[in-house]
């Protein structure tokens, strides 16, 4: 029996690269595939093929994304592992995918070589479950013919057994996780030597390109058109089109890679695991490196419109920090501030929003000569007194259960206060709308002043 895969993902190149890439084992009968563009495509497809036994799907789709999709197919059915894809900014999506069921995730763009990786070891887990599904049946047939006794303590040690599993499969998920931002920052790394190669060689292949063409646009003036075997050669290959086409195949190979190379910066420029000694740095580029990393989670889904940054930043000077965790702190309270527009948004109406936008405003300024103050304020609906009073608590959040851990709050208060001597604060009146969450560290860590308003 071929092992059934579908692949709900909405970009319309999708299709043509896996069956490309996985030709032979769709030919030779070991793979049946089969694709949706969103969500209600894929419920339908498995109406209609109920033994498919693995779904791996996009999280950002129309009409119906991952995340509604894995909801409905944990309620659905039982037997099929759902593998989710994302980008390497969706980190809260995969969080909450993954305590939502699903069995793996995969980061974009696809390594079809760990897909295939992927894709073998759910394999494997379904059969184990199918094979388990049909002890259990033959199981339970015997025990329906035995004594109760004997019937109720096989039912006891498979559901202890069941339970063991998910705990270990809850546990290697939670570690994996754990280890995600390493994972970005070695894939940045991996990836930066090749695409500088790429990049930095482009310019001469252009101009070897072109070289080669002013050479065939020479010889066909002087001699091509007395060799009729070379006009049928320019005929078959369609030499006009390749002069008008390649100049342009070129500049976009130029831009995807000038591309690539701006988010591998931006990741590293994020992560800075390698540097973890305390340095002068310019923290607006943290700044800026979460919000690229945020920024699908700013654009407009079918059920959250566009959140807008807005970024005031004042004439700083360099400020000694541990940059990779000032950067923790900086994501931990953008994604905090996205998280309390979706909600306030889902409680307004379209008119609402329209004539008033989400928005997060970043402020940055002079303190006075020794400090600088940082603020990320959004105009959701604010936080009230009583809640503020625990914000920075351990393990305290108002978020659903499986959405927050309290923890990020918490860990910010730490990186600010203990490890830099400096404050965070978080600033919200209920005549107001909006909350504002304030930094206020020191330029110089080795010799920190008292704080004064200038």
């Amino acid at each position: 029996m071929p092992a059934k895969i579908l692949f709900v993902d909405d970009e319309p190149d999708l299709e043509c690269l896996i069956s490309q890439k996985f030709r032979k084992k769709i030919r030779t009968g070991e793979y049946e595939v089969f694709f949706a563009h969103n969500g209600v495509e894929a419920l339908s497809k498995l109406r209609e093929e109920p033994d498919i036994d693995i779904v791996l799907t996009d999280i950002n789709m129309p009409v119906m994304d991952g995340m509604a999709l894995l909801a409905k197919l944990n309620d659905l059915v039982t037997l099929v592992k759902t593998v989710v894809i994302s980008a390497y900014g969706d980190l809260g999506n995969i969080r909450k995918a993954m305590n939502g069921g699903a069995f793996d995730f995969l980061t974009k763009p696809i390594d079809f070589q760990d897909l295939e990786i992927t894709i073998n070891k759910t394999l494997q887990h379904v059969q184990e479950l199918k094979e388990n599904e049909r002890s259990r049946q033959e199981r339970e047939e015997k025990l329906r013919q035995s004594e109760v006794r004997e019937r109720e303590k096989a039912i006891q040690l498979e559901l202890a057994m069941q339970n063991l599993q998910r705990t270990q499969a809850q546990l290697i998920q939670t570690e994996k996780m754990s280890s995600l931002g390493q994972l970005v920052a070695g894939v940045a790394h991996e990836i930066n030597n090749p695409v500088n190669f790429i990049y930095g060689n482009l310019t001469y292949v252009n101009e070897y390109c072109q070289k080669l063409l002013d050479l065939i646009n020479l010889y066909e003036q002087h001699d091509a058109h007395n060799h009729p075997e070379i006009e049928d050669l320019v005929n078959n290959i369609e030499l006009e089109f390749i002069r008008e086409d390649l100049p342009k195949m070129l500049s976009s190979m130029k831009v995807g890679a000038e591309r690539i190379r701006q988010i591998v910066l931006t990741l590293r420029n994020f992560s800075r695991l390698d540097e973890a000694e305390m340095k002068p740095v310019n923290i607006h580029e943290g700044i800026d490196s979460s919000i690229v990393i945020l920024q699908s989670r700013l654009k407009p889904k079918p059920d959250c419109p566009p959140i807008q940054i807005i970024q005031e930043y004042g004439d700083l000077p360099q400020v000694e920090c541990y940059v990779g965790q000032l950067n923790q702190v900086f994501m931990n309270l953008l994604s905090n501030a996205i998280d309390a527009l979706n909600y306030y948004d889902k409680k307004r109406t379209p008119e609402q929003i329209k004539n008033e936008p989400s928005t997060i405003t970043i402020r940055t300024a002079m303190l006075n000569h020794d400090w600088v103050r940082i603020s990320v304020k959004d105009n959701g609906l604010g936080i009230t007194s009583e809640v503020r009073s625990h914000l920075f608590s351990p393990f305290f959040t108002t978020k659903p259960v499986g959405q927050g851990t309290g923890l990020g709050l918490s860990i910010s208060y730490q990186i600010v206060v203990e490890k830099h001597g400096g404050d965070l604060k978080c600033l919200s009146q209920p005549i107001e709308r909006g909350a504002e969450f304030v930094i206020e560290i020191p330029i110089r860590q080795n010799n920190r002043v008292e704080r004064k308003e200038t």
